[in-house]
């Protein structure tokens, strides 16, 4: 089994910036697409951005040109950047990965535990 642990949430002012970072718990095989999910009280879980094993990326239209998804195919690491953070960006964000283990077959979806994000002042 691969656990994804997430880390970098927290409280910060409206305004500021976070950087979320997701390590892949022992070595990959494969990683198809890594991605950030984030679900408000209330609502639905969302896609916040997504970067395939193209280098091609993804970003829900709420935090384009304020967030910057990368990867690290060597650490088997994903981060998210999030700046000028406003309040409805509050939500606790999860990691999630397509890959393969060496052991696998096939392609599997993992999640995070998540981490909360808190924009307030």
């Amino acid at each position: 089994q691969v656990e994804l642990v997430e880390s970098g949430g927290g409280l910060v002012q409206p305004g500021g910036s976070l950087r979320l970072s997701c390590a892949a718990s022992r070595s990959i095989r494969a990683i198809n697409v890594m991605d950030w999910y984030r679900q408000a009280p209330g609502k639905q879980r969302e896609l916040v951005a997504a970067i395939y094993s193209s280098g091609n990326t993804d970003y829900a239209d709420s935090v384009k040109g304020r967030s910057t998804i990368s990867r690290d195919n060597a650490k088997n690491m994903v981060y998210l950047q999030m700046n000028n953070l406003k309040p409805e960006d509050t939500a606790v964000y999860y990691c999630h990965m397509i890959l393969r283990t060496w052991s696998s077959a096939s392609y599997d979806a993992y999640w995070g535990q998540g981490t909360q994000v808190t924009v307030s002042s």
